[in-house]
């Protein structure tokens, strides 16, 4: 199965990957900082959502009825450069976890960035972040390498992934 196609299947659940907006950056910190990622801030994203090589997408609950735990399930950060996607965030809120999300995120953002002509992705991930590395597997990606203590907070090495797409 393709990542478009992956995308479609994706899209008939309970939420929607959609471009994210200037309006979403609110929500995306909030989730950023649950998540324990490297704080961007809202700064940071709004300068990222300016960039014509910037790839952001948004998991957008489908029905949008009042709920304290917001519209957002989560969001992806990713820039493309030339031929090379460089994954840089990605985020998911605790209770919209194990439902596809992350996924349907990351799907998203290969597909558009293989249409824009990219045949290569990476990432770092946490070490300590097992679920995560197993997601970046199920998409193709191997580890490459290793950061010592590139993450704070808690402190923690840095596994870099790699993955190459079919042309």
């Amino acid at each position: 199965m393709s990542y478009a196609e992956l995308v479609t299947e994706i899209n008939s659940r309970d939420f929607v990957v959609e471009p994210m907006a200037e309006h979403d950056l609110l929500e995306v910190v909030e989730i950023e900082q649950t998540c324990g990622l490297s704080l961007w801030g809202w700064e940071a994203y709004h300068t990222e959502l300016g960039r014509p090589e910037a790839i952001m997408r948004v998991a957008r609950r489908r029905s949008r009825r009042l709920r304290n735990d917001g519209d957002l399930h989560g969001f992806i950060a990713a820039r493309l450069n030339t031929e090379e996607l460089h994954v840089n965030n990605i985020g998911v809120r605790h209770v919209a976890r194990r439902r596809g999300v992350g996924g349907a995120l990351l799907a998203a953002v290969l597909d558009e960035s293989t249409r824009r002509g990219a045949h290569k992705a990476f990432l770092e991930v946490r070490a300590q972040n097992s679920t995560a590395q197993a997601l970046y597997r199920r998409y193709g990606f191997v580890v490459t390498g290793r950061r010592k203590k590139y993450y704070k907070d808690p402190t923690d090495d840095a596994l870099i992934m790699y993955s190459e797409f079919e042309r």
